[in-house]
């Protein structure tokens, strides 16, 4: 798991200067969401308001601005006397999320046109290309942004809003877990194969091998998820037993 941010780090002393030029609830959820999704912040880690109003140098009622539109979003969970907390999943809620994610995500497949406009494979060509750029530098904040930004160009040529706002709140509440595979650098290198790929297919008519490409591109992070996830509870059970 990688280690905490601080301000002794390159990141650190970014946020620094970001604080000094008095943050938005904007500005600090999306910090948080990047550090949840990059595994900073860990499933059940709570999120403290005076500790994180001290490290952003902002008032209270703005961090808990930020953690309301954390919450909205799916990835921090807020319980009455116990404040918010990064949100934890069951094998089983894991398993649920993938299975709609596969099934929107494919449905979403089925409608993008192909051969895809010259527009789509253009913009998605250069999103590639700043992604594994990201990917062999190490810079996994990059790396979680053009992936972002990959899928939903990718789902959103598929014209139709409301599944694409779908996909995109599932993008959301798969932060935390996809978190245990974001420095896997197997993991990193097949997806920037299978998005050349995608873009590949895009340009034929191949459709049944790009929804199949859509279904098992998913897979990599929730086993990963899953793996951590037991051998957390197997080491659990051997400290109580």
């Amino acid at each position: 798991m990688p280690d905490r941010v601080t301000y002794g780090t390159e990141q650190g002393r970014r946020l620094l200067q970001r604080a000094e030029q008095s943050l938005s609830a904007v500005d600090i959820a999306a910090t948080l969401e990047e550090e949840i999704a990059l595994g900073h912040l860990a499933p059940r880690e709570r999120l403290v308001e005076e500790e994180l109003a001290e490290r952003f140098h902002v008032k209270r009622h703005v961090i808990r601005q930020a953690l309301l539109e954390l919450d909205s979003m799916g990835i921090v969970v807020r319980q009455p006397n116990r404040g918010a907390a990064v949100k934890d999943f069951s094998a089983a809620e894991v398993e649920q999320l993938y299975l709609v994610r596969s099934l929107v995500e494919t449905c979403a497949g089925k409608l993008i046109p192909m051969p895809a406009p010259a527009a789509l494979i253009q913009e998605l060509r250069a999103i590639h290309e700043r992604h594994c750029a990201a990917v062999a530098r190490g810079d996994l904040r990059r790396v979680f942004r053009e992936n972002l930004t990959f899928h939903r160009v990718l789902f959103a040529a598929c014209g139709n809003a409301s599944l694409t706002e779908v996909i995109e709140q599932l993008h959301f509440k798969t932060h935390a877990i996809r978190s245990y595979s974001v420095g896997n650098s197997q993991i990193l290198a097949s997806i920037c194969r299978e998005h050349g790929r995608m873009i590949e297919l895009l340009q034929g008519n191949e459709r049944d091998e790009f929804i199949e490409l859509l279904s098992r591109h998913i897979e990599p992070a929730k086993i990963a998820y899953l793996e951590q996830s037991r051998h957390k509870s197997a080491a659990a059970t051997q400290r109580t037993g």
